[in-house]
C-alpha cells in the first residue's frame, strides 16, 4: 500500500480516536480518491480547496440570515454591545493573520506539515475545528517576522 494512503488512514484513525468526524471523513475521502487513482483531482484541490472550504463555511455561518432567523433588527441590535465592536476588531485581525498565513504556506510549503499535524492534534484531542492552519501560519508568520 502506498505511504500516502497509510498516512491518510493514520490521520483518519486519530480523528476517530479524538471523536472528530470532520478529520476522519476528510482523510477517508482523500484516501478513496487516491485508491481510485483520481490523481487529477489533487492539483485542483490543492489550488482551490481552501477557497471552496471558506465558501462552504461562510454559507453555513450566514444561513441564519438567509433563512430569516436573523433579521435587520437583530443584526442592528448587536452593534449596541461592546462585544460586537471587539468581535469586529478580532475578525479583522484573524483575517489579516489568515492572509499572511496563506502567503507563508505558499512560500514555505514544508511548514504546512507541522501546521497540519498541530491542527490535527488540536482537533483530535482538544475538540478544536480544522480551520486552524491558516491562522496558525499567520501567527507563525508574525512570530518569525514574515508579515
Amino acid at each position: 500500500m502506498q505511504s500516502s494512503i497509510l498516512i491518510l488512514l493514520g490521520i483518519a484513525a486519530l480523528g476517530l480516536i479524538g471523536k472528530n468526524q470532520t478529520i476522519a471523513i476528510a482523510m477517508l475521502v482523500l484516501a478513496l480518491l487516491r485508491l481510485a487513482h483520481q490523481d487529477k483531482t489533487f492539483p485542483y484541490l490543492e489550488k482551490h480547496g481552501v477557497t471552496i472550504g471558506v465558501i462552504i463555511l461562510t454559507i453555513g455561518l450566514m444561513s441564519p440570515i438567509a433563512s430569516g432567523k436573523v433579521g435587520l433588527p437583530e443584526l442592528a441590535g448587536t452593534f449596541t454591545q461592546w462585544r460586537s465592536f471587539l468581535a469586529i476588531g478580532i475578525g479583522m485581525l484573524v483575517a489579516y493573520l489568515g492572509g499572511r498565513g496563506l502567503r507563508l504556506m505558499t512560500e514555505q510549503p514544508l511548514i504546512v506539515n507541522g501546521l497540519l499535524l498541530g491542527t490535527i492534534i488540536g482537533v483530535a484531542f482538544f475538540r478544536g475545528v480544522p480551520v486552524g492552519p491558516l491562522i496558525a501560519a499567520g501567527i507563525l508568520a508574525a512570530l518569525t517576522g514574515k508579515l
